[in-house]
């Protein structure tokens, strides 16, 4: 199935990512946030959208948070599999800014799908023009406000462009029902969508396992 775009519509100060996934989710469904963080679009789906949420996070003083919100969390290391979670117990299953980290993305990708009827993920992308010229023009791996680690010490293990990540869907047998592609400068927000692997920032995909 071939991507469309979508252009969010809501207007609460969220990360832009997670304004756009906003957007894509139903009212009154049920949600399960893998990587939570402090449980801020858990916490803008439930008082907006009525949305019933888990999250799950690894970092104790994020778990902390989330459950000063009221929010429901279970500290869990994603790398082991969601194997607690029955198939098709959710509506849709999210992950923001941490596919990339993952040890096996694509098996990740697949549990998503199982526990979920629909997921939406985000990761940023390694093949932006910012990257590439920096690869080019001092031969070392980027360090900038969009890759802002060393190679030696990137929670980021897999680098991954637009373009992989639709290629790794067609061999997963994966639909992409929408994508949006996001920027914050304003020279690559005007040419994002001629260029999306050159000049978007973030990449966000709502994904369906092909019927």
């Amino acid at each position: 199935m071939s991507p469309s775009t979508s252009t969010g519509g809501i207007t609460d100060p969220l990360r832009i990512d997670l304004d756009v996934i906003q957007a894509w989710i139903q009212p009154n469904s049920r949600v399960l946030d893998l990587g939570c963080g402090d449980g801020t679009l858990l916490q803008n789906l439930r008082d907006t959208k009525q949305v019933t949420g888990y999250g799950l996070e690894i970092d104790p003083e994020q778990i902390t948070t989330c459950i000063s919100k009221g929010l429901n969390v279970v500290e869990q290391n994603l790398d082991r599999g969601l194997a607690n979670f029955a198939d098709h117990s959710f509506d849709s299953v999210v992950m923001t800014q941490a596919l990339q980290t993952m040890h096996a993305p694509h098996k990740v990708l697949e549990e998503m799908l199982r526990v979920g009827k629909e997921c939406i993920v985000t990761f940023p992308n390694f093949g932006h023009w910012k990257a590439r010229w920096h690869l080019f023009s001092n031969g070392r791996m980027p360090v900038s406000d969009l890759l802002p680690y060393q190679w030696y010490d990137t929670p980021n293990i897999h680098f991954c462009t637009f373009r992989d990540f639709e290629f790794l869907c067609r061999e997963l047998d994966i639909d992409i029902l929408k994508r949006q592609v996001v920027a914050e400068r304003r020279f690559s927000r005007l040419l994002k969508d001629l260029r999306p692997n050159l000049f978007g920032e973030t990449a966000i995909y709502h994904l369906r396992k092909h019927r």
